[in-house]
This record gives structure tokens, C-alpha cells and sequence, in this order.
């Protein structure tokens, strides 16, 4: 298959309805990346916590939308990008369920992982064409994102806990 470059990075030339879906797809995927992380970065329960919690949730389901559609068409080169997906749009529906039952550690760990699911995808796809990405070998794009991710939300959690007493 044929390949345009865009900003640098190879493309499929899979046509214009790959084209069209791509664009749609990097733009949820950018959307979700910036919401996702103000949101993680915003007091919880706070307004903009919640309306950029939505904004990430929705953002996820169009990447997650999108990215089936190019899995379809290029069903060879991308179904291992389609399984990341269904993780990452399963994590984020069950974290954002669970606010409401009161389950504040899966709320965490459900969109914390997504999250790191989104970029694991991001970077399985495009790290080997990104400056100084490029060197790195194929493992680091499977493992990075959990290395950086896993510890911030194994804190987030444990803030969370309930303080324990002193019986001294």
C-alpha cells in the first residue's frame, strides 16, 4: 500500500474515507489528550474536573469510533491498535460509571487507564516516526505510558484512602 507523508509521519494512502476519518481521529485523539489531563490535574468533584471529564469521555468515543473505522479498512496493519482501543473506551465507561456508586479507586484506575491506554495506541502507531522516538526500540511504546502512568495513579488512589487512626 502506498503511503503520503504528513508532517513528517508516514500515512496510508488507504483512500479518502481513511483520510477523512484520520483527521476526525487525530483531532478527538488531541482533544482527549489536553482534556484528559486537565481534568487529572483539577480538583475532584470541582466543576471543571466534571466538565472536562465529559469533554475526555466524548473525545474517547469518537477516537474510539474512528479508530474502528480504520481498523476495518486496514484490518491487517491495525487490529492490534483495535484491541488498545476497546481497553482504553471499556476503562473510561467503566471509571466514569462507577462515580456515581461512590467508587472513587475505580473511577481513578478506570480513566487513569485509559488514558495510558489512548497513548499506548498513540505511540505504538507513531513513535517509531517521531524525532528521538525513533530510537527507541518497539518495546518502550508498550511500556512507557504504564511506567509514567501506573505510579500517578497508584498516588491518586492513595490519597484517597481513608486516613488510618494511630491505636498507640
Amino acid at each position: 500500500m502506498n503511503e503520503i507523508e504528513i508532517a513528517g509521519i508516514p500515512v496510508p494512502d488507504a483512500g479518502p474515507v481513511f483520510l477523512t476519518v484520520l483527521a476526525v481521529h487525530v483531532i478527538a485523539g488531541l482533544t482527549c489528550v489536553a482534556s484528559g489531563a486537565t481534568a487529572a490535574l483539577s480538583r475532584k468533584g470541582a466543576a471543571r474536573h466534571r466538565r472536562f471529564g465529559r469533554i475526555y469521555l466524548w473525545g474517547l468515543g469518537v477516537v474510539f469510533a474512528s479508530m474502528a473505522v480504520m481498523a476495518v479498512i486496514r484490518w491487517s496493519h491495525n487490529a492490534h491498535l483495535f484491541i488498545i482501543g476497546v481497553a482504553a473506551f471499556t476503562l473510561a465507561l467503566t471509571g466514569y460509571l462507577s462515580r456515581r456508586r461512590r467508587r472513587p479507586y475505580v473511577h481513578i484506575a478506570g480513566l487513569g487507564g485509559s488514558y495510558i491506554a489512548l497513548l499506548t495506541g498513540f505511540y505504538l502507531d507513531n513513535g517509531p516516526h517521531l524525532p528521538g522516538w525513533d530510537r527507541l526500540p518497539t518495546w518502550t511504546f508498550w511500556v512507557l505510558p504504564s511506567l509514567f502512568g501506573l505510579p500517578l495513579i497508584a498516588r491518586a488512589i492513595a490519597r484517597r484512602l481513608p486516613a488510618k487512626e494511630d491505636t498507640s
